[in-house]
């Protein structure tokens, strides 16, 4: 059926494919905080970092259904599809994890899911 070679090329696909699944399922189960850095000025556009601050205001845009929510003075950028699905208000203190990119020449962090986005103490009345 197969010669020797092919066997083996086989064998050493199947191990490789073996070993991305595994690869994806311990890292998927680790989630992004052991990959991230706290978020400083020196920051550099791309990198993965976690900022943990007080939301100061929240601004929605007139189209797209995007938000930006200011946090120590920085822009964080949430997409429609986040917007969505969270809830958030003026003052309370949240959790970030996303992408640094510069924007109209300003530092902000660019969210990608809603799962990257934690309160971690409500403003509730």
């Amino acid at each position: 059926m197969f010669e020797r070679q092919e066997r083996v090329a086989v064998l050493l696909l199947v191990g490789v494919a073996i070993a991305v699944i595994v690869a994806h399922v311990v890292l998927t189960g680790l989630g992004k905080q052991p990959f991230a850095r706290p978020f400083t000025n020196r920051s550099s556009d791309g990198e993965l970092v976690v900022l943990e601050g007080q939301i100061d205001r929240i601004t929605l845009t007139n189209s797209g259904g995007y938000a930006t929510v200011s946090v120590n003075n920085l822009s964080i950028f949430l997409p429609a599809q986040v917007v969505q699905a969270l809830s958030l208000q003026k003052g309370d203190k949240i959790s970030v994890y996303g992408i640094v990119q510069t924007y109209r020449g300003k530092k902000e962090i660019m969210v990608s899911t809603a799962e990257d986005v934690r309160i971690l103490l409500g403003n509730s009345p």
